[in-house]
C-alpha cells in the first residue's frame, strides 16, 4: 500500500482509504469497473484540490505543496511515555 514498503506508512494509507470510503462514498457497490475507477479518480482529485486539511494549515494539499511558506502546525505532537 505504500511506495517504500515502510510499515509505519501503512497507517497513513489506511487513514486515506477510510476518508475516501466515508467522505467520498466509495464504500458502495459499483455496477462497472469504469464507474468505480471514475469515482476513485474524482474523489482523489477532490481530496487533493478541493478539501482543506488541518495538517496543511487548512489549505488543500495541492496548494500547500506548491507553497514556499512554512505551514503552521494545528496538531499536538505525540508524546511517548
Amino acid at each position: 500500500m505504500t511506495q517504500s514498503g515502510d510499515p509505519s506508512e501503512i497507517a497513513i494509507a489506511e487513514r486515506i482509504n477510510g476518508i475516501l470510503k466515508t467522505d467520498f462514498r466509495l464504500n458502495r457497490v459499483f455496477t462497472t469497473f469504469e464507474e468505480a475507477a471514475n469515482a476513485v479518480d474524482k474523489s482523489i482529485y477532490n481530496y487533493n484540490h478541493l478539501r482543506p486539511h488541518m495538517y496543511c494549515d487548512y489549505l488543500t494539499p495541492s496548494v500547500a505543496h506548491h507553497s514556499d511558506q512554512p505551514l503552521k502546525k494545528h496538531w499536538k505532537p505525540k508524546v511517548y511515555k
